[in-house]
Order: structure tokens, then C-alpha cells, then sequence
């Protein structure tokens, strides 16, 4: 298996890279039939360095985000706009995904019964998304209280950090099946992320003025980082993990009338 830690660590802020290591491994396992939609594609870096195959369709609102998905040559198509109305027609896709995308959307109803509407019946759908300890294991609400985790939760742009059962309601209302979840990455984890966004600051100043995150992507300028947080970089699921990921089924009509009786 591709290190994917290190692939990540290579273009990203080590926080960024560290959850992304983790998830990528995830797909290396899962059945993913063609066609594929990617639910917020953001700039293509994560499909490009996880998927060794083109992912037919990615949608995103951003423009920029988009355009630079395209230059990475990612996926076959990829459209801007709003994952709660796309161009698509019933059943269309086979497989979807988003990953660490959902909990960022307001209108998530929206967002989820389009995806069932575009899937095939017994269509699998897997997404990950923070759980509730994703904001409750922070190390510096303990000293600045409840207003740090909700500045946190801010500029981490997180409308939804719930548990597995606030999903499940979720996806019985859009037609799906829950067939499975996990926890992962741990609470000390979530604290090197949640540093991550301090000491990322000199990457931030880069990437303004060079459009990279990392001057120096080789193998001696990044050790010292890779040595510091490999260890954080485990995809063995953990009870209290602060992030879950979810294997979901789109039902077929006569399963969603058997759910309603």
C-alpha cells in the first residue's frame, strides 16, 4: 500500500495531511463501481493521491477549488455547483463519497436526498465526518472554556460534529441504510490537528505568496515532522475516536417501503 502519509505530508500542512493519511488507507478496502460521485470535491488532492483510477464526477460550489481540481486531473467531469441540486437523473451513479465534506454543509437534508436520488438502488455511499469528540477533546478548552471549542468550531467551518445515531436518522430519511461505522483517530490525535492550526501558520504565509503549502517537499526537510506525528497516523479504529467513518446503502423501493411499515 502507497504511504499515504507521506504523499499527504508532501503538498499539505501536517495537520491537513495526518487525517488525510488515515482516510485515504480507508478506500483502499471498499467496492466502488463506476460510475462515481464525489460529493465536494474540493481541489482534487485528496482523490488524486487516494483513488488510482479517475473518479467520474466531482461537484463542489467553489470556483477556485474547482479549477484546481480540474488542473490535477483527478476526475472525468467535474461540475461547480450546489451538491443539493445537481444535473443528474435518477440513479445515475453507481457509488458515492465525501470525504470529511458533510459536516461543513448547513442544508444536509438537502445535500443527502439528492445523493440518494442519484444513486442506483443498493448504490453504496461511504463518507466520514467528526463526531462530537471532535470538539469536546480540544486541549485548550480546558483553559479558555466553552468559547475556545465554539471559536474552534468556527473556523473549522463544522455545522454538524453528531454521533452515529443523529446520522442514521439522517440517512433513513434520504433513503439510505446505515450498514456500518467506525471511530477513528484518537482524542491525542485531534490535539496534534488541533495545534496544527498554530504552528501551520508560516505554511499559510507560504502558500498565500507561492500557492503551495510546502517550499521543500523532500525527504530531509520533512523527517523531523513525519517522526513527530506517524504515530498519530494509526486507521486502527478506537472507541473514543474524535471522527467516524460510515459505509452506507442506498434502498431500494421495495426496502424503503418495508423501513416505513
Amino acid at each position: 500500500m502507497k504511504d499515504f502519509l507521506y504523499l499527504h505530508l508532501k503538498d499539505l500542512p501536517y495537520f491537513r495531511a495526518l487525517i488525510r493519511g488515515v482516510e485515504a488507507v480507508y478506500y483502499q478496502d471498499l467496492n466502488l463501481p463506476g460510475p462515481v460521485l464525489d460529493v465536494g470535491c474540493g481541489d482534487g488532492h485528496f482523490a488524486s493521491l487516494t483513488f488510482d483510477r479517475k473518479i467520474d464526477v466531482g461537484i463542489d460550489p467553489w470556483h477556485g477549488p474547482v479549477q484546481e481540481a480540474g488542473s490535477r486531473e483527478a476526475y472525468v467531469q467535474l461540475v461547480e455547483g450546489d451538491a443539493g441540486q445537481t444535473p443528474f437523473p435518477d440513479g445515475y451513479f453507481s457509488s458515492a463519497i465525501s470525504n470529511s465534506v458533510l459536516e461543513h454543509i448547513p442544508h444536509i437534508d438537502r445535500v443527502l436526498a439528492e445523493t440518494s436520488r442519484v444513486l442506483k438502488p443498493g448504490a453504496p455511499f461511504y463518507f466520514c465526518v467528526p463526531n462530537p469528540r471532535y470538539l469536546s477533546e480540544l486541549s485548550l478548552s480546558t483553559v479558555f472554556g466553552p468559547a475556545y471549542t465554539e471559536w474552534f468550531r468556527r473556523i473549522s467551518r463544522v455545522h454538524h460534529a453528531d454521533d452515529p445515531d443523529v446520522w442514521q436518522k439522517r440517512l433513513d430519511k434520504a433513503g439510505f441504510e446505515l450498514v456500518r461505522w467506525w471511530h477513528y483517530f484518537s482524542p491525542q490525535a485531534m490535539r496534534v490537528l488541533e495545534w496544527g492550526h498554530y504552528f501551520g501558520l508560516p505554511s499559510l504565509v507560504v502558500h498565500v505568496l507561492t500557492r503551495k503549502w510546502i517550499l521543500v517537499p523532500a525527504k530531509w526537510n520533512l523527517a523531523l515532522t513525519e517522526r513527530c506525528v506517524r504515530k498519530f497516523a494509526s486507521p486502527e479504529p478506537v472507541e473514543n475516536g474524535t471522527f467516524t467513518f460510515y459505509v452506507a446503502r442506498k434502498l431500494a423501493a421495495a426496502d424503503e417501503q418495508l423501513s416505513d411499515d
